[in-house]
């Protein structure tokens, strides 16, 4: 999986070269020299959708160890650098996730809940966002662009049966299920998580439970994140020259976010991030330089909001290391056996 994802990596780059030799390299870079410091600016941006995920995956977590806003705000941070600059299959940052609500105090099976139904709200929500993509391209397109619409609605199509199964699979303590199977498997080696797994169930179906929670998630909370990062494109598309109203950057925005979930296995979505914004931005209008540019603003964003995201967590893994005698902030080691 790891060389698969460095060979996706070296193919998209190798993609995105190629997309900005055949549309004017010339035009791409005087647009993104043009823009100059107001990219910064729309880069910076992305703090505000990040704080909204902050809020809205806090709200899934409960008890007295539940870490506050700044807190959360660091863990979708470090979360959304590791999914968007490694090649880790968009699961890495789960993984972080979960090692840092650990350290702070949270439940295992809390924490992993929390992860889970988060993902899952998360799928549900960015398909309703795609469909009002869609449906603004069905309303407005010309026959190309129809075109490009159709084969979007025809995805959306094929994901929702999956969607439905998954949202339904979680009452069925598929985690406990699985455990069992593999603790026969093992004749009984397993036999300490089955009873975590089946923790992690009931934290799971706990959250879908209360419902107010999961309705402010799926209807305020991120309806708002997606708006905040459509926010970032339609600054970026300003500097660049290029303004589009606000409803048209939230179609780039869930369309683009629907293309580079589905490469998900193509590290920051190399590739098919610059081609995905060349379609949807001419099925607006704008011509082909233009959406490059607009891809290099989000690489500009990339760098200056998730390389930093990434020293952010090579500091918290080092001060997680245990020093010698087997103590760690104050706990014993061998003691601290949860593992994601």
């Amino acid at each position: 999986m790891k060389h698969l994802g460095r060979f996706a990596a070296l193919a998209g780059l190798l993609l995105s070269l190629w997309l900005v030799w055949q549309s004017n390299p010339g035009a791409v870079l005087g647009a993104l020299r043009a823009a100059g410091a107001g990219l910064v600016l729309a880069a910076l941006v992305h703090v505000l959708p990040m704080l909204a995920n902050a809020f809205d995956w806090r709200s899934l977590i409960r008890g007295a160890n539940r870490p506050g806003v700044g807190r959360m705000l660091h863990l979708v941070w470090v979360r959304e650098s590791v999914n968007s600059m490694l090649p880790v299959a968009r699961i890495g940052g789960e993984v972080v996730s979960f090692r840092m609500l650990r350290r702070w105090g949270v439940k295992p099976s809390t924490a992993v809940g929390s992860i889970v139904v988060d993902m899952q709200l998360t799928v549900i929500s960015q398909l309703l966002f795609t469909m009002v993509g869609i449906g603004f391209l069905f309303a407005h397109a010309q026959s190309d662009t129809l075109r490009l619409a159709g084969q979007l609605a025809w995805g959306v199509v094929v994901l929702t049966p999956l969607l439905v199964l998954f949202a339904l699979v979680q009452h069925a303590s598929p985690f406990e299920r699985i455990t069992r199977v593999l603790n026969r498997m093992t004749s009984g080696k397993l036999a300490a998580l089955v009873g975590q797994s089946a923790q992690i169930d009931q934290a799971i179906r706990l959250i879908w439970r209360r419902r107010a929670v999961v309705l402010r998630y799926l209807f305020f909370w991120q309806p708002l994140q997606s708006f905040l990062t459509s926010l970032e494109i339609w600054l970026a598309l300003y500097f660049l020259g290029a303004p589009v109203t606000l409803v048209e950057a939230v179609v780039i925005e869930s369309l683009i976010q629907a293309i580079s979930s589905a490469a998900f296995f193509v590290p920051g979505g190399l590739g098919v991030q610059e081609g995905g914004f060349i379609l949807i931005g001419g099925a607006l209008g704008l011509d082909a330089p233009t959406c490059l540019a607009l891809a290099g603003a989000r690489r500009i964003r990339d760098l200056l909001m998730f390389v930093p995201g990434l020293v952010a967590w090579q500091f918290f893994e080092s001060s997680n290391r245990a020093p010698a005698g087997g103590q760690r902030d104050g706990r014993v080691v061998a003691g601290d056996t949860h593992r994601h």
